[in-house]
């Protein structure tokens, strides 16, 4: 991919409100961006390493973030004056953030989310292809093929998780005019694989459990991202693995070496293959693709 530059986006004035009695919602902005993404990581952050007294969640989200809180502990408004005080002292320019890159076989095209997607056409945009084909044709290209190395060519940042638990939501570290777009199915699916991997909009998820879904089934990853008995050795602290902030490098597989990794995870021996990095803001913006390669060269 070209190696333009990304033009950080000047915010508005932050938006806080109340949410009932026990949380404080900021936004950030009106629409999604790196810039106000990056803020809202910047900012949490900086609330958990304070360990505000009374602050009992912290959950970032693409252009905003919302802290639960005892009310009985901290008053909203000293909660607030608080993070008015953090948001005027960052400078994303001079902020970095530790994270990991995180390395995330996906069999596309498997037998699994094609047998689901060929069974929801009639809920879909374009009956007669498969999700692949249509993602592939709406955003210009000359095939499947070509569409999937754009989708793997340049990693995912984890800017949110939720929906359900252990979702991870993330955005293509590209320049906005290279970003992948497509819709969610006109009517959602009652039946969504674990595991898919998915798009919408501009983001691709990976589904933690079988469920419902609208975005576009494109593959299916062999790891888990949720794992609610904490059995993996990578769960031992938490039941959800992606982290806001985190990145996550797609890579293709083939089914092969998709049921050897299965085989390792549903016996319980699988690890990740991530690396811990110092992630930079400016050095993105300044030259994303070449960031990004040297990001991923350390998962090799």
């Amino acid at each position: 991919m070209d190696n333009e530059r990304i033009t950080p986006v000047d915010l508005p004035e932050p938006r806080y409100e109340y949410g009932a009695d026990d949380h404080v919602f900021v936004e950030l902005a009106e629409e999604m961006s790196f810039t106000a993404n990056f803020k809202a990581m910047a900012i949490t952050q900086q609330v958990a390493e304070r360990d505000i007294d009374g602050v009992v969640e912290n959950c970032p989200a693409n252009a905003s973030y919302m802290l639960r809180i005892d009310p009985e502990i901290i008053h909203p408004d000293d909660l607030i004056a608080e993070l008015k005080e953090i948001e005027s002292e960052i400078d994303l320019e001079n902020y970095d953030w530790e994270t990991r890159i995180i390395d995330v076989p996906v069999l596309f095209e498997d037998p699994w989310t094609h047998e689901t997607l060929m069974e929801f056409r009639e809920r879909h945009q374009d009956p007669d292809g498969t999700d692949l084909e249509y993602s592939a044709e709406l955003n210009g290209f000359d095939g499947v093929e070509s569409f999937i190395d754009a989708f793997v060519g340049a990693p995912h940042l984890v800017t949110m998780v939720g929906f359900v638990p252990g979702l991870p939501w993330c955005f293509q570290m590209v320049p906005r005019n290279q970003q992948l777009e497509v819709p969610k199915y006109v009517e959602p699916r009652t039946d969504t694989p674990s595991r898919a991997v998915g798009f919408g909009g501009a983001f691709s998820v990976i589904y933690p459990v079988q469920g419902a879904g609208g975005y576009q089934l494109y593959g299916r990853t062999p790891i888990e991202v949720l794992d609610t008995e904490q059995t993996l050795p990578d769960f031992r602290d938490s039941m959800v693995f992606p982290n806001p902030g985190d990145i996550l490098n797609y890579r293709r597989i083939d089914r092969e070496e998709y049921d050897a990794i299965r085989e390792e995870v549903e016996a319980g021996t699988y690890e990740y293959n991530y690396e811990n990095v110092s992630f930079s803001p400016e050095e993105f913006f300044e030259s994303p693709a070449e960031y990004n390669e040297q990001l991923m060269e350390v998962l090799e």
